[in-house]
């Protein structure tokens, strides 16, 4: 019997959307601050899966930049109707204050919904149509009368209230895009608090509501309701809670919710589904939010439950009786004498990507044009590929020649603003050398420490060996067969939603590639002439 393997999407990938579509089923995920917006992975069997598209790739659809870490493009549904991929999202451009504690004060954000068509996934997606900005996780429900509606969580900022103030809905004009019509609350939620991620299934005369709750962390849930009448009353789940980690931090697949349902060919429901795998010493999730895939049930009382005790995450379900459809492996080598940058790597922010970096500048390398400061929101050049294994080592090779301490480039391990650590070459006292940079959320500061005071000259090789919390970097001069490992280990598991400044949003995961910065505005280039990751073991 195959097993599907949980989490199926692994490293950064959270808040799926799921849609099947014939023999093909597709589920779309968060990429926050990164660019191209929106990852589309595509399956046949639901075992094997592929990146089949970024569909928010052009400066007309998408522009973060200035967005705040861990904000622009939130929790995208898609769906299908009248022929077409139908794709809403959120881009975030403030997240304001944090709500974990209770709501203290007013706390001003600032959402904007829009939507996107497309004939096919990897086609060219139409211009966005604005919708609203009354709150995050919009979702379309296509009733079976020919009419769609807009779902969304309401966020209220007035002080003393609950931010999270139930799930509204409003009509759809699907020949314009437009909203028609007044906008309704259907349901306020339970006492679990944060509702939202809303989608709406019709099944045998019921609208069925499912819901997000508990907040993205520990006491994640799915919450289930139902009603006649799409505009409610929803009467709640018996069992209220449909999949849920339970609170429990000792499981493989920890902080499980924000799910959605896709119902393949033999009627058989599954669930995908957030989910984050935490060290056992730190109790940090280093791959930030994965996505996760089981089966589940509709019972004779016609509600949904899960197939495991308790609601349970599954790590290893038993996969449907489907043709196995593996995809061919990726084969792009490392190096960079490619027409595109490869599909593994993605950038912050910006649609506009020559301004950072070039594949024909230099043929045969990346090369970064120096921009601003390590964590800047708007101009950085950082290009860099999700973290999707507990230990990986990740290689380049740099030719760089700074000019002095304004500018510097090399290789980071990266998850925001606040923390990241950067092996960097820079130049001071008329010569190369070679320093650390490290964000640390744990003591708020971020710290310079330089390793090597004098570098040869010439291209160098850059080594990050990543092994559950530790990190260790390596250098050496690019003929020389030996590495030079630095003395310090690096605590890795600050690259986690769990290691935070107070008050300060955290949704996405680590990620490791290039950077380079010129904080001269002189755009001094960085080469690199070739990128590897290499996960070791299980992912």
């Amino acid at each position: 019997m195959t097993l599907i393997q949980n989490p199926i999407l692994r490293g950064f990938n959270p808040d799926p959307s799921i849609v099947g579509v014939g023999e093909d089923i597709y589920i779309a995920t968060s990429t926050f601050e990164w660019y191209p917006g929106v990852q589309i992975h595509h399956s046949r069997d639901l075992v094997n899966w592929r990146l089949a598209a970024r569909p928010l790739n052009r400066p007309t659809q998408l522009d973060m930049r200035g967005d705040p870490d861990s904000c622009g493009v939130w929790a995208p549904d898609l769906t299908h109707a009248d022929g077409l991929f139908w794709l809403v999202f959120t881009d975030v451009k403030r997240f304001g204050q944090s709500t974990l504690d209770g709501a203290k004060g007013v706390t001003l954000r600032d959402f904007h919904n829009y939507l996107v068509t497309c004939d096919s996934i990897d086609g060219t997606w139409s211009d966005p149509v604005y919708l609203n900005s009354s709150g995050f996780d919009p979702a379309l429900f296509h009733d079976d009368d020919g009419r769609s509606w807009l779902l969304n969580m309401l966020w209220d900022h007035r002080p003393d209230r609950p931010r999270f103030a139930g799930i509204v809905i409003q009509e759809l004009d699907r020949a314009t895009g437009a909203l028609i019509g007044e906008r309704r609350t259907i349901f306020q939620g339970t006492e679990r608090g944060f509702t939202e991620g809303p989608h709406i299934y019709k099944r045998d005369g019921w609208y069925h509501l499912l819901v997000a709750e508990g907040g993205t962390g520990w006491g994640h849930a799915v919450v289930m309701a139902r009603s006649r009448d799409l505009m409610g009353p929803y009467e709640l789940h018996p069992d209220a809670v449909v999949l849920s980690a339970g609170g429990r931090r000792d499981v493989p697949l920890a902080r499980a919710g924000h799910g959605d349902l896709v119902e393949l060919a033999d009627g058989s429901p599954w669930m995908a589904y957030l989910c984050g795998r935490p060290l056992p010493d730190s109790q940090r999730c280093v791959l930030g939010r994965e996505t996760a895939l089981q089966p589940m049930r509709w019972c004779e009382d016609g509600w949904l439950r899960s197939l495991t005790a308790d609601a349970a995450p599954d790590l290893t379900p038993p996969a449907p009786n489907l043709a196995p459809a593996p995809w061919p492996e990726d084969s792009w080598d490392g190096s960079f004498d490619v027409a595109e940058l490869p599909a593994s790597l993605q950038w912050l922010r910006t649609p506009y990507p020559d301004e950072i970096f070039s594949l024909t500048a230099r043929p045969g390398c990346l090369r970064l044009h120096g921009r601003e400061t390590l964590g800047s929101p708007f101009r950085q050049a950082l290009v860099a590929q999700r973290q999707a294994h507990f230990c990986y080592t990740a290689t380049t090779r740099l030719e760089f020649e700074p000019s002095d301490f304004q500018q510097a480039a090399g290789l980071v391990c990266y998850y925001n603003s606040t923390k990241f650590h950067y092996l960097h070459v820079t130049r001071e006292n008329g010569a190369r050398r070679l320093q650390v940079m490290t964000a640390c959320p744990d003591t708020g500061r971020c710290t310079l420490e330089v390793v090597v005071g004098a570098l040869p000259e010439g291209a160098i090789e850059l080594r990050a060996d990543v092994d559950f919390g530790q990190l260790k970097f390596a250098w050496r001069g690019a003929g020389d067969p030996n590495w030079t490992l630095l003395n310090a280990t690096l605590d890795a598991s600050i690259l986690s939603d769990e290691a935070s400044l107070p008050g300060l949003p955290n949704f996405t995961g680590a990620f490791v590639g290039m950077a380079c910065q010129d904080m001269s505005g002189r755009a001094t280039p960085a080469d690199f002439a070739f990128w590897r990751y290499e996960g070791r073991g299980e992912g």
